[in-house]
């Protein structure tokens, strides 16, 4: 994941005065040698449907926020996820994984069955480009025509986005869809900033995209609109918000550190720029879709004692997903003792005690009274 663009990035925010990476750059899970499992047939879930929605247990609770994971391989390799439950000391109720609209051509619900078997909600992160063909040079990697924003819009894709609709909706259970991540930077062709897009060219996508699927009539989805923790230079978020009506969940990404940038901040430091933001425009719950932290200083622990110390003095955030895998960096909790044990004390916190089932229905206020 250490590409050119997100060097120079780290270069400009250094000299800045910042110390953080603004987000990891090549979309986990979706590389050439990601295969999903072949050796067996995934059963499909069964449960009982609850009630009415009325009737129905939010997720997460009132007074409670949910734990996820997001791994490089997701459901095709359960490697790193079993290493993350086994540090954690118990298993998450989310788990994301990532799919690219060139390579994933066709509907699979082997993946979404795979996470739902395990007790958990799948969460996709939606990637509308080819990552095989990405550039490697700064400002050009977003740069791929055929992805531009105004051809969504225009329909060259609702064939391929009616055809998921459908394969979502026939899974029968509920499944969060972060579509096109991180747009407020400049590097995936969906980002207004890149790929020849213009000012409201993302919310016109976001959009059309999200009325096939309701077209369709799958209503099982929990839409997850996941800009970049804002840096200096980002598109602002109030220019790319769909609105209320077509989102259910805020999804954040935020990174403490990287080799070459171990100075320590908070949670807050990072994170809270944005969540004034976010609270302008949108009266959504968020959800910290990417999160994790260095080691390069030695201090991951604390920053892992100090993330979760503080999720619940947040009460408009509602769940949070780690990200578990080496990329840049080694960001595993697995990867140490002292993490892992960080991990596992700040998550046996009774806020961090929510449940998941799929006849639960998602929280979409920001704030819930306890």
């Amino acid at each position: 994941m250490i590409t050119l663009p997100r060097l120079m990035l780290a270069v400009l925010l250094l000299v800045a005065g910042y110390t953080f990476v603004i987000a990891p750059q090549v979309a986990a899970g979706t590389g050439p040698s990601v295969r999903w499992e072949t050796k067996r047939t995934e059963p499909r879930p069964t449960f009982t449907p609850g009630p009415g929605t009325g009737q129905r247990k939010p997720f997460p609770p009132a007074g409670k926020a949910f734990f996820g994971v997001f791994t490089s391989r997701g459901p095709a390799d359960l490697t790193e996820y079993d290493g993350f439950v086994a540090a954690a000391g118990k298993p998450p109720q989310v788990m994301m994984f990532a799919q690219g609209w060139a390579v994933a051509k066709t509907f699979d619900r082997q993946p979404f069955d795979r996470i739902a078997n395990r007790g958990m909600l799948p969460m996709l992160a939606w990637e509308p480009w080819n990552f095989r063909s990405e550039s490697k040079q700064d400002r050009q990697r977003g740069d791929q025509p055929d992805y531009r924003l105004s051809r969504i819009t225009g329909g060259a894709y609702d064939d391929y986005v009616k055809a998921w609709a459908a394969g979502v909706k026939s899974l029968g259970y509920p499944v969060a869809i972060r579509f096109a991540h991180e747009m407020n930077g400049y590097w995936y062709p969906w980002c207004e900033s890149a790929n020849g897009n213009r000012k409201g060219d993302y919310v016109a996508a976001w959009r059309h995209m999200h009325d096939l699927f309701e077209a369709a009539g799958a209503g099982n989805v929990i839409w997850v609109w996941s800009p970049n923790v804002a840096y200096d230079g980002s598109t602002p978020l109030q220019q790319l918000y769909p609105g209320d009506a077509y989102v259910d969940w805020v999804g954040l990404s935020g990174y403490y550190g990287t080799d070459g940038l171990e100075q320590y901040q908070t949670f807050d430091q990072i994170y809270r720029r944005t969540l004034t933001s976010v609270a302008a425009i949108s009266k959504r719950p968020v959800v910290v879709t990417e999160v994790a932290a260095t080691d390069a200083a030695g201090r991951k622990a604390e920053w892992i004692t100090d993330l979760l110390r503080t999720l619940p003095k947040h009460p408009e955030i509602i769940g949070f997903l780690w990200y578990e895998s080496v990329k840049e960096t080694d960001w595993r909790i697995a990867a140490t003792p002292a993490a892992s044990k960080a991990f596992a004390a700040g998550i046996a916190q009774p806020y961090f005690t929510a449940t998941y089932s799929p006849d639960m229905v998602p929280r979409t206020a920001a704030r819930s009274a306890s």
